[in-house]
């Protein structure tokens, strides 16, 4: 497990289109950056996993429902490190985004109702 990181870590310096190579498509490319975000999330390496998201979001011609869970993931990392307005900034991208899955666009809704309601705290 270990070895294996440090594979990936020195891999991450490289291209990642020279290290991906022809083969792969758009789509498992950037499901691979997606996941990537996720081990760094639960490794609580914040700064990692929104770097993969935003790599994901940043493909050219990524598909709209793998940008949308990108964002939202983005979101939920930019909320766990208290930066609450990029975390609205992103729900709203979900929200506008043309092709995003039901069920993402239900998450970012809770998400961003969550962040925006008024505190009860007084």
């Amino acid at each position: 497990m270990e070895r294996t990181y440090r594979m990936c870590e020195r891999w991450s310096d490289m291209n990642l289109f020279d290290w991906f190579g022809k083969g792969l498509t758009v789509r498992r490319q950037s499901l691979w950056l997606y996941r990537r975000g996720m081990k760094h999330v639960k490794q609580e390496r914040h700064a990692e996993a929104i770097k993969d998201y935003t790599a994901v979001i940043e493909l050219p011609r990524v598909p709209a429902d793998i940008r949308a869970m990108a964002y939202y993931n983005r979101a939920l990392v930019h909320s766990a490190v208290s930066d609450e307005s990029a975390a609205v900034a992103d729900l709203q991208k979900v929200l506008k985004l043309a092709g995003a899955t039901e069920q993402v666009l239900t998450e970012a809704r809770r998400r961003l109702f969550r962040i925006t309601k008024p505190s009860s705290k007084s």
